[in-house]
């Protein structure tokens, strides 16, 4: 982990301006074509939650803003974040489970087959205190939505990414 040295920090005009707003955070939602990803996923008959959350870490981890978080008066730089995600519990009650991120899939893959597993049956409504080298994953795979807009703290500041997907529809090209 680094801290940000926030007088030559190409962003820090934007993060004073932002910073004192009651809801400085942004929402994106896009539609994204998985159809790749959803046929290796069934060929080798692996869990789509997770292969998903996967990719997803991957790709907030080459991403430097995605590993970021304010603390205080400064700013980190994570040199991993992981995902934290929600499972639906027997009770259909929710969850958090915590995944270590990895590089290698098939690694990542056990992990959080197993981690999911044990969250399923022992579920947790708390992270780790004071941990913010987290993702927050919420897979919504019952629900086809276009936009979600996640219960956040704002005082500490929480600058934890948030990503959701709701129900994959089918690609254009069938």
């Amino acid at each position: 982990m680094r801290v940000i040295d926030l007088k030559t920090w190409p962003r820090r005009r934007h993060f004073e301006l932002f910073r004192g707003f009651d809801n400085p955070q942004f929402g994106l939602c896009a539609d994204v074509d998985v159809t790749a990803l959803r046929r290796i996923v069934q060929e080798r008959d692996l869990p789509l939650t997770v292969a998903l959350t996967y990719v997803l870490s991957r790709a907030a981890n080459e991403i430097p803003e995605f590993r970021q978080r304010i603390r205080g008066e400064t700013i980190v730089e994570h040199e991993v974040v992981h995902p934290s995600l929600i499972v639906l519990t027997n009770e259909e009650l929710f969850g958090f489970c915590y995944l270590p991120y990895v590089g290698d899939f098939a690694t990542f893959t056990a992990g959080a087959t197993g981690a999911m597993r044990r969250a399923r049956a022992h579920p947790r409504l708390e992270d780790e205190p004071g941990r913010d080298d987290l993702l927050f994953v919420s897979p919504v795979p019952w629900v086809s939505f276009t936009a979600v807009l996640h219960p956040v703290p704002v005082r500490p500041v929480d600058s934890v990414p948030r990503i959701a997907w709701g129900k994959l529809a089918p690609s254009a090209s069938g």
